[in-house]
């Protein structure tokens, strides 16, 4: 609203006041409007679209149609006003603007509405009139002029101000300020920005588009250029016309004369008392600038040169601090037989934000291979510094031959005696390649994805325990291992929360975007992996974000050297199922035939027994050995020294069977010393 004016007064009118031309009306220059709010059709009567310079055949009966009569800044009032007055609950409003009539000039116009509101309190309905007031306001045009004028300055400095307050990059600054809005709020057609490089401007934004001058991308401080000047002098460069600007830089000047520029102002940009930069604002139709303009555009200069200096050091740390990432992060993934392996790191947005998320391949004893997907609480470089040392710690548990189960605990004793209150989430998998099985443990992790060989994918719904560093703290170290099967083609997807969370949606609803996009995504891996790590930097998120992608080969049927070791500790039934599904998934990728019931039977009573008659765990070992006639091994070793003998089953019928079963079934079995225990073995032929 045009203030410095006189106040609109209230104009009482009928409920249901009819839209039809009045002779007294338009003896006045006033005319009226009906605007139904609900099909979005405004009726003007003649003399009010008289008011705006338009004639009845040039209206369809849209507001919308009378955009060009109105200047961008006074509708932009406009529609704030009447948008504040159907919120609010207010009855009517009332206004003064101007609109640009077809012979180019500007006149004052005054519109007076009441909002008309069902039984609901919901507006449906203005009904207004709207009157030249150019006599009216005759006397008090050139004051208001200088009032509007003031006004438009501040809102140029506080829109501009606001605007920049959200760039966090040097191209968001750009943006902000070369954008149509950008350059609107300036007043200017076109805008250019350089930044000082080691003695010489770099050229980093210019416009509008097309007007790229070449020669111009890097210009010595020392050049004959305004940006050059403006740079060594730290003072301002205001040029009032084309011929002050030809005159001053020739050069520059023929290169930029079909522009039709009138008139440009050159600023420094200036940031702990250096220059950081310049920027130039480009004129037409401009004749000069008043010392109110040139205030103003040295405060903005001041504003902007804030805001960039911002940016320049965001950008900095960020890439600082994704160094710092990167550097303990896997330089390499190991290449491993059996296995397609994909992974994808993406840091946060910009800063220091770049989180603790983190992922390994491991390579362990026997063809196995340790996946590891986890995230530090926290988004900046104590949580990347705490990433790193348990990275190495979960690498170093892993190889050393330790359980998943143990693994994980190890790793939440570690962070809780850490000198940190960070915590961390992570899921740690073990896979043997050559059968497919998988140990799967959970610390507070989402769920893994299995993409099955023909392009499905679901979810994997594992239990879980608490994240690491809060299980030692609360005295609950228990991991329960969840055993699976990845079949040839099939392949596991681990990932952070980076990759799901979406604004205004839950996890559930992420993860079942997530699987969609992978059922949709193409077969080759690294392709898979860069499509999501795409989507993902498309949604503009802020939180770091690790991809691990693990697909197992279609292997050919191995002719010997396939080998499988467990660990079954004893009052574990978990592990015991554990050993059993590895047992099952190595005998049928093995090839074992119709044999394969007979050696799972045998392997299970072996490893029953030792867990029954002897006091420790068992350690279960199943290889394929080479030869003229492929044979399938089963070792089952235990701490006791004591030999097994055969027994007659009991009454019961229920026990004493153990070695019987061996001997009937087994092609070869025997009994070897080992250390202080011994290693109960059979074996099986399969050609």
């Amino acid at each position: 609203m045009c203030h410095g004016g006189p106040v609109p007064t209230a104009v009482s009118l009928p409920d249901d006041w009819p839209a039809h031309p009045d002779r007294s009306l338009s003896l006045n220059r006033m005319g009226s409007f009906d605007w139904d709010l609900l099909t979005g059709l405004m009726h003007m009567d003649v003399a009010a679209l008289d008011v705006f310079d338009t004639s009845p055949a040039d209206y369809d009966g849209h507001p919308e149609s009378l955009a060009r009569r109105v200047p961008p800044a006074e509708a932009t009032r406009l529609d704030a006003l009447v948008s504040s007055a159907l919120k609010s609950g207010v009855d009517s409003y009332g206004a003064y603007f101007r609109i640009r009539c077809q012979d180019g000039t500007l006149r004052w116009t005054h519109s007076q509405g009441r909002v008309m509101r069902g039984p609901d309190g919901r507006p449906y309905r203005i009904i207004g009139i709207v009157r030249d007031a150019t006599e009216e306001l005759g006397h008090s045009a050139e004051r208001l002029g200088l009032d509007e004028e003031r006004r438009r300055q501040t809102s140029v400095v506080e829109s501009t101000t606001a605007a920049l307050a959200h760039a966090r990059t040097v191209q968001d600054v750009i943006d902000a300020l070369g954008d149509a809005h950008g350059l609107e709020r300036l007043g200017s057609m076109g805008m250019v920005m350089g930044l000082v490089e080691a003695g010489r401007i770099h050229l980093v934004a210019e416009g509008p588009e097309g007007s790229f001058i070449p020669g111009t991308r890097y210009t010595r401080i020392d050049e004959q250029y305004p940006m050059s000047e403006v740079v060594r002098s730290l003072q301002p460069r205001f040029l009032d016309s084309a011929k002050e600007f030809a005159e001053g830089y020739p050069d520059l000047w023929a290169k930029i004369s079909s522009m039709d520029i009138s008139a440009a102002a050159y600023l420094p940009l200036i940031a702990q008392a250096r220059p950081i930069g310049a920027i130039g604002l480009l004129y037409q139709d401009k004749d000069g600038f008043t010392q109110e303009e040139r205030n103003l555009l040295v405060a903005l200069g001041s504003s902007i040169a804030q805001s960039l200096q911002r940016a320049m050091l965001l950008e900095q740390e960020h890439d600082l601090a994704e160094g710092l990432q990167q550097a303990m992060l896997p330089r390499r993934i190991p290449s491993v037989a059996g296995a397609d392996i994909a992974v994808r790191y993406r840091s946060a947005r910009m800063g220091q934000e770049i989180g603790g998320d983190w992922y390994d391949v491991i390579p362990l004893p026997g063809g196995r291979v340790g996946a590891v997907i986890g995230d530090v609480q926290g988004h900046d470089t104590h949580a990347a510094a705490v990433m790193g040392q348990l990275r190495i710690v979960l690498r170093a548990y892993a190889t050393e031959g330790h359980s998943p189960a143990t693994v994980m605990a190890r790793a939440s004793v570690f962070l809780h005696e850490l000198d940190t209150d960070r915590f961390a989430t992570c899921t740690y998998v073990e896979a043997d390649l050559a059968t497919g099985v998988l140990q799967l443990v959970r610390a507070g992790h989402i769920d893994p994805l299995l993409r099955t060989r023909d392009g499905d994918c679901r979810r994997v719904t594992a239990e879980g325990g608490m994240p690491l560093g809060l299980s030692a703290e609360f005295g609950r170290l228990e991991y329960p291992v969840t055993t699976m099967e990845l079949g040839p083609g099939e392949t596991l997807l681990l990932c952070t929360d980076g990759l799901v969370e979406q604004p205004g949606t839950d996890l559930d609803q992420g993860i079942g975007h997530l699987t969609d996009l992978i059922r949709s995504g193409p077969a080759d891996l690294q392709k898979l992996a860069d499509v999501l790590c795409g989507v993902n930097d498309e949604r503009g998120g802020d939180d770091d974000m690790a991809l691990l992608l693990l697909r197992r080969e279609v292997p050919e049927a191995p002719q010997g050297g396939g080998r499988l070791q467990q660990h079954v500790a004893p009052a574990d039934p978990e592990a015991l199922v554990s050993a059993r599904h590895m047992i099952g998934a190595a005998v049928r990728a093995w090839g074992a035939g119709e044999r394969a019931d007979e050696i799972e039977l045998v392997a299970d009573e072996l490893i029953v027994n030792a867990l029954m008659h002897t006091d420790g765990p068992a350690i279960v070992t199943l290889r394929v050995l080479p030869g003229p006639r492929r044979r399938l091994r089963v070792e089952v070793e235990d701490r006791s020294s004591a030999l097994p003998r055969r027994r007659e089953a009991g009454e019961s019928g229920v026990s004493g069977r153990g070695l019987m079963l061996v001997d009937r079934l087994a092609d070869l079995w025997g009994v070897d010393p080992r250390g202080g225990g011994k290693c109960v073995w059979c074996e099986f032929v399969l050609s």
